[in-house]
């Protein structure tokens, strides 16, 4: 696997990143909304087969493929297993998918209107193991809940230093400080958020780049400067909690900026269909997604 085709197929591949990354807090969730209830399994391991299964079934469908979906992120457990007997990062990148691995141990409690992320005790040996497994770059996700000056500039700061760690083991960070599309004052924080990333990307090495994966913004194209500026590989934006309509309908107003969604993705997506239906709603999906992000 190539590097720099990777970083190319990221910087200019006509698409999106799907987010295949559900944890163990997200999962029983994610399974119930695929037709799978709670009593379907008997312990965690049959849990983590269970959300495997359904990953796989969705990068092994047709419809999945580098012409329009460009890279997707994986769970670490996923990252560990094979899709259809090939290692799941091998996987995707035969198919054009380039692979980033969720390194993020969970959130810390509130403070300062934001929750930064837990520690992450032998982050090293994780992001040394996805290198040598192909990974192309991580993701690690905090939540910004309020306008706060200060939790603000301390999520930045916490993105940018893990970001460090990443790019020291040659792999490309996306940086998630995500802003809770509910809160009264949205627009507010993303003013913040945009200016502590600007000082952030300005102390960057020379010659080093982020990816960043962000909220859709109140107002369209609120994050050109961040889509633009020459140490940043590509902006990509996370659902949220919009519905795929809704999602779309925003993304399209953002120019530059492509999606990296997850329960959007596989809305509508149920273990009882048949695998035609299964690759068509997929399909239609990923269709609509990909129309969304290519039309900034």
């Amino acid at each position: 696997m190539s590097k720099t085709e990777q970083a190319e197929t990221i910087r200019n591949g006509q698409g999106f990143i799907a987010a295949l990354d559900q944890s163990g807090g997200s999962t029983p969730k994610a399974l119930r909304l695929y037709g799978i209830e709670e009593d379907a399994y008997g312990s965690e391991a049959e849990m983590f087969d269970l959300i495997h299964a359904m990953r796989s079934r969705i990068v092994e469908s047709p419809a999945f493929t580098g012409d329009r979906v460009v890279g997707a992120i994986l769970f670490e457990m996923t990252m560990d297993r094979d899709i259809g007997g090939v290692p799941a990062a091998q996987a995707l990148w035969n198919k054009g998918v380039v692979p980033f691995l969720k390194i993020d141990k969970g959130l810390e409690a509130e403070a300062n209107g934001v929750q930064l992320m837990k520690d992450m005790p032998g982050l090293d040996d994780l992001l040394s193991r996805a290198a040598a497994k192909g990974i192309f770059g991580t993701k690690e996700r905090s939540v910004i809940n309020a306008a706060n000056p200060e939790g603000i500039r301390a999520i930045v700061d916490q993105q940018f230093a893990v970001g460090a760690q990443v790019a020291s083991h040659g792999l490309m960070p996306i940086l998630e400080p995500e802003v809770t599309i509910t809160i009264a004052d949205k627009a507010e924080a993303e003013a913040i958020l945009r200016d502590e990333i600007l000082r952030c990307l300005d102390a960057l090495p020379e010659g080093q780049q982020v990816m960043l994966k962000l909220s859709l913004p109140t107002e369209a194209n609120f994050y050109k400067p961040l889509v633009d500026h020459p140490k940043v590989l590509k902006v990509v934006a996370l659902s949220g909690g919009y519905s795929r309509d809704e999602a779309n309908a925003l993304l399209s107003q953002n120019t530059g900026m492509i999606a990296s969604f997850s329960r959007a993705l596989t809305e509508g997506l149920s273990a009882q269909q048949s695998d035609a239906e299964f690759d068509a709603k997929l399909g239609n999906a990923i269709q609509s997604i990909y129309e969304a992000s290519i039309a900034g």
